[in-house]
């Protein structure tokens, strides 16, 4: 099996387990903070366990362990944003939202890199706007949600771009614990003026809840993160957003009947969401095709 081949079955893995992240956010009854806070814990806990990373996070650079630190603050508003857009508004919306990566990526990845912008691309992006504006204008009663999904988009693009610059310098395994183990001591950091200022925000998961967030953090966190950070390694940032754009379909479809997500959301909804994934499809035949010319 080739190289790329290979990190597109390793990512297609991780798509299929990051589909449960929003059903199982849904099912927690923790708050979005505390239930980040939790999921890192569990999730660095976990990967304490894998051989080598201790060594792995022992050689890394001090330079470059500040980078990883700060992509690690970002990973975690980036899962505050999300799992607050679910909270907000309900799985199908956040996903939607979520699906926008793509477009903030083929803006941010040419930036960051100093590379010309892709026409394509920023055309492909382009045709999610509609997609969005319909779902918008038909779920006002969720704008927070939205707000906060489009946001946690914007944050997943931007550290997905970052991480694609430092991988070739790291162990995926090691790079995982620093990120998260950052993001988690940054979320105790803050906690305190979350308390303050959400008071009475229950932190005590009750036994349900800690049985979700076990294969949460373990099964649909630690493993595929692993497992997408090696496929980074053959795959650009923009390629990786895009096949990432798959979750919201699973996301969607296991919502529908978990939670009947359907009865709360008119026809106009699916259609917003339809174009929004089409652009999604395309992506692959204009790029082929460009590549061709």
């Amino acid at each position: 099996m080739s190289p790329t081949r290979k990190a597109y079955l390793q990512l297609h893995t991780s798509v299929i387990l990051w589909g449960f992240t929003a059903i199982l956010g849904k099912k927690i009854t923790l708050h979005e903070v505390p239930l980040v806070w939790y999921r890192m814990l569990i999730t660095c806990v976990a990967l304490m366990f894998l051989p080598g990373v201790v060594k792995q996070i022992r050689t890394t650079p001090a330079k470059a362990s500040l980078k990883l630190v700060g992509i690690g603050c970002l990973v975690a508003i980036h899962w505050v944003c999300f799992y607050g857009s679910i909270k907000y508004s309900n799985v199908s919306i956040a996903l939607c939202c979520l699906a926008t990566t793509s477009f903030m990526a083929s803006i941010i990845e040419p930036v960051f890199n100093r590379k010309k912008i892709k026409v394509y691309e920023i055309s492909l992006g382009l045709l999610i706007i509609p997609g969005i504006a319909i779902i918008v204008h038909v779920s006002q009663l969720y704008t927070i949600g939205i707000v906060l999904g489009l946001f946690s988009a914007l944050l997943a693009a931007t550290f997905t771009v970052l991480n694609k610059m430092v991988i070739d310098d790291h162990h995926p395994q090691g790079m995982t614990l620093i990120e998260l183990g950052s993001g988690f001591v940054f979320l105790t950091l803050i906690l305190p003026l979350y308390m303050h200022a959400f008071p009475g925000t229950p932190m005590q998961p009750d036994p349900h809840d800690w049985i979700y967030l076990v294969i949460l953090s373990v099964g649909c966190t630690a493993l595929p993160f692993v497992l997408a950070l090696h496929a980074l390694k053959h795959l650009s940032a923009f390629a990786s957003t895009f096949t990432v754009n798959l979750e919201p379909v699973y996301g969607i479809l296991l919502a529908i009947p978990i939670f009947h997500e359907n009865k709360d959301l008119d026809w106009r909804f699916y259609i917003g969401a339809a174009i929004i994934l089409l652009a999604v499809f395309i992506h692959p035949v204009v790029k082929k095709r460009f590549m061709l010319n």
